[in-house]
């Protein structure tokens, strides 16, 4: 997303380095909003929830939290429990046989390690999603060589008008000083991904243009006949989540890095052993391999009916506007089953559309 529309609009930023800024300058940007609006105060880090009972004598929940640090469980009690830890937070290793056997180094991209330094090592990465998209073209100057594992092809491409771009001084200068400009810049954005919902609409003039836009750009990045046969998707575009994967393309045909296409059967003590019958041994282990994504929340929320929704919601969650669970009273959600979320940046749909009205809160209140 945009950096200057993954913001609060009511706070913006206004020196972004680039359209797609890095993670640290992001969570400076969230970090310094906490700080500047005292919310930080009101927020207890390195604790855990892992319980939740609704109390019928009380109306609301008991709550268990563990405080990570020392391993204690502090018992709460809260009239009204809201879970905004969102879909993506629930990373996950990849299921396969003999991860645990690996001796090298191994790290997931959303747990990452920054005191592990790359320089000069022979790098495994796992997984061409939007986090290996992300993660290759970033670490492949500096890695003696990387082997890039791949088992499915995937959309990469730069939505044309949103590629990236490094801001001046001058265009962050005007971006602050010159009324209008940042605010008409952001409108741009937004009004460029709304009018592309069509490529999410299978046979559409706009999804067949943004395939062909697509196909051509890949194979223009790629150079590799191979890497085009394996890596180009016979899917339409929109059928997975794609990113603009900025020079991702590019790195795979550098000379440090290779491209394993297929399964991996194990991981061994020395690195990936595939579905080619080759070992490939690699210095650190780089899983970009995602998160759970079901909407179960990850710790368990029982009802005054002694049910729970992880239980509930195992096979098919189902929920109110997005915002509450059936039987769950009392208890909201964000970004829960249903919600509004297409495309665009999350925090316009955090902020407005899984909001609930008093309307809705009344009818949540009713169930």
């Amino acid at each position: 997303m945009p950096s200057h529309n993954y913001t609060w609009s009511f706070e913006p930023k206004l020196d972004w380095s680039a359209v797609y800024a890095g993670s640290r300058e992001i969570f400076n940007y969230f970090d310094n909003f906490s700080k500047k609006h005292g919310i930080d105060q009101y927020v207890k880090t390195k604790h855990q929830v892992v319980h939740a009972k609704w109390n019928d004598h009380k109306a609301g929940y008991d709550v268990q939290v563990k405080d990570l640090k020392s391993g204690e469980v502090i018992d709460d009690y809260c009239d009204i429990l809201i879970n905004a830890s969102g879909i993506l937070n629930n990373w996950r290793w990849p299921a396969i046989p003999g991860l645990k056997n690996y001796k090298g180094t191994l790290l997931h991209t959303a747990n990452w390690d920054s005191s592990v330094d790359l320089t000069g090592k022979h790098v495994g990465l796992i997984g061409n999603g939007s986090s290996g998209i992300q993660v290759l073209p970033t670490i492949q100057p500096h890695v003696q060589h990387c082997t890039t594992f791949i088992r499915e092809p995937t959309w990469v491409s730069p939505i044309q008008g949103l590629n990236q771009h490094v801001f001046t001084a001058e265009e962050k200068e005007r971006f602050a000083n010159k009324p209008g400009e940042l605010l008409n810049y952001r409108k741009g954005i937004e009004r460029g991904l709304n009018g592309q919902f069509g490529i999410f609409l299978k046979d559409t003039k706009t999804n067949k243009d943004t395939e062909a836009y697509m196909r051509s750009s890949m194979k223009e990045k790629l150079q590799n006949e191979f890497l085009e046969q394996k890596l180009i998707p016979d899917f339409a575009v929109g059928c997975r989540r794609f990113t603009p994967g900025v020079n991702y393309l590019e790195s795979l045909g550098k000379e440090n890095v290779s491209v394993v296409y297929g399964e991996i059967t194990e991981v061994t003590e020395k690195g990936c052993r595939c579905d080619d019958g080759k070992e490939y041994p690699v210095d650190v282990l780089i899983c970009a391999t995602g998160f759970d994504t079901s909407f179960k929340p990850r710790f368990p929320v029982v009802n005054g009916q002694g049910k729970n929704l992880q239980d509930e919601w195992a096979l098919n969650a189902e929920s109110y506007l997005g915002v509450a669970a059936s039987d769950f009273p009392n208890y909201m959600i964000f970004l829960g089953p249903n919600c509004p979320i297409g495309n665009g940046p999350v925090l316009c749909a955090i902020g407005k559309s899984s909001f609930p009205t008093p309307l809705a809160l009344q009818a949540v209140a009713r169930s």
